[in-house]
């Protein structure tokens, strides 16, 4: 409880201390600051899906996510996913809350035609990043890789061109990552903590922000690299080689979506740590190195493109904002993106991690149980995943590169914080989805947010 006021008190903090700076100078470069929205009261056709999804989720998803079997019990987690990113979209209505999202004059698709010759675009790629250039590119596709751009290039080539398709690539690929968290927590801390965190993976706040944006999609791809890696680890398939190699290609991919989501090799690490083994490591990097090999032949310089990334965020809105108010302001971002449950859920976690790491120390399996009934070792385990995770995000929040807008750009690292609400008592668990749900109905109902 007293870290979810801390929570509510950082975030009241933000808004207050936000709304001044803005106010005197402009500096923030956000409307309604911490987030990056203005004040837009509304209601949509998503709104009564919404509010049903919320409600039936907290009324049954607990007991639901503890009984069904195991396959049924991700089939409803994904499907829950999509429908309540779905249904939080469309509270902006479809064509400004789902089709037109990604079409805006800073997204990917307003670039797909320069890609008819993909090889030479590859090769040409980093000569449009900085603004002054000839034909410089739109600030999402200048702030990413071009892998992120040719997702969109090959829907279009196959015929699923548009916002639309687009969009729903985004949210149905995007929801997949609660089956890959899942997964991840099954191998490695056990299927109690997995159906534990279910329902606060399906109703995740960040979905305000998922819906739609490729963000989410990004971090489906990171978290199956990881799901992969987790299973390939603990030998959890009949083919575990072949699940590190899959894990790789997709940790590969991952880098070539967002210069930042090569931090997750903090999370990658912890799941090796965890299963104490080091036999996926080779497969893996054999993987993992396939798609920086095939840009590179192609003529795009990963390392070049990012230094130039570097002098374009300063030239924008990033070399204006002031380091020193989103250097804490962010984590008010991930507060209201991951939730209450989320945040007391890492405290906890916080306070397992001396017990997880002597545990890896000295091998100890450990049968002894909380006061919650949750078996130490198990709680300790996923505590490492959620503080790796942490890691990552406190990694990217110092670096200066995320500065406003995180609420969108860290769902990847999110991702692995949600499922911490596991370690909290289970009698709580609906006082705890509730507490997450309701500021994020409120965000995406008062607030326009752009994504």
């Amino acid at each position: 409880m007293i870290a979810a006021a801390a929570g509510i008190l950082l975030v009241t903090a933000a808004i207050l201390v936000g709304h001044a700076i803005q106010n005197r100078n402009g500096t923030l470069r956000a409307q309604w600051p911490p987030l990056l929205a203005s004040w837009d009261p509304h209601l949509g056709p998503g709104t009564p899906a919404a509010l049903a999804m919320a409600v039936l989720v907290v009324a049954y998803g607990p007991p639901l996510a503890a009984r069904l079997p195991w396959r049924g019990l991700l089939a409803a987690a994904w499907a829950g996913s999509t429908a309540w990113v779905f249904s939080m979209a469309l509270i902006d209505g479809w064509y400004r809350g789902v089709e037109r999202r990604l079409t805006t004059k800073h997204e990917y698709l307003r670039v797909i035609d320069r890609f008819d010759d993909i090889p030479a675009t590859l090769s040409d790629f980093t000569n449009h990043i900085v603004i002054g250039e000839p034909g410089n590119w739109p600030a999402h596709v200048a702030g990413h890789p071009p892998g992120a751009t040719l997702t969109f290039v090959w829907l279009d080539r196959i015929g699923l061109g548009g916002g639309a398709w687009a969009a729903v690539w985004c949210v149905v690929v995007g929801s997949s990552a609660v089956l890959a968290a899942l997964i991840t927590v099954r191998v490695l801390a056990g299927e109690h903590l997995a159906r534990r965190a279910a329902p606060f993976l399906v109703l995740a706040p960040a979905a305000v922000w998922a819906g739609v944006s490729a963000d989410g999609y990004f971090a489906a791809v990171a978290a199956w690299s990881v799901a992969l890696l987790a299973l390939a680890a603990t030998r959890r398939v009949r083919f575990p080689a072949a699940a590190a190699v899959g894990g790789g290609l997709l940790f590969g991919w991952t880098c070539y979506l967002s210069y930042g989501l090569g931090l997750m090799a903090a999370v990658l690490l912890v799941v090796l740590v965890l299963a104490r083994t080091a036999r996926p490591v080779v497969p893996f990097l054999l993987g993992a190195l396939v798609v920086p090999a095939a840009f590179t032949l192609a003529g795009f310089n990963w390392w070049t493109a990012y230094h130039l990334l570097v002098e374009r965020y300063y030239q924008g809105a990033g070399g204006i904002r002031p380091y020193a108010y989103w250097v804490w302001a962010n984590l008010a971002c991930a507060v209201l993106a991951s939730g209450l449950a989320a945040v007391a859920g890492v405290r906890r976690s916080a306070s397992y991690a001396f017990g997880a790491v002597r545990e890896l120390r000295t091998g100890a399996g450990g049968v002894r149980r909380t006061g919650n009934g949750a078996p130490h070792a198990p709680a300790q385990r996923l505590a490492l995943l959620v503080l790796a995770a942490l890691v990552a995000l406190l990694a990217a929040d110092l670096s200066g590169m995320s500065k406003a807008e995180t609420e969108r750009i860290w769902q990847p690292f999110l991702l692995w914080l949600l499922p911490a609400a596991a370690l909290l008592p289970a009698r709580n668990a609906r006082y705890w989805l509730v507490a997450s749900v309701v500021p994020a109905l409120l965000i995406n109902h008062l607030l326009w947010t752009g994504w």
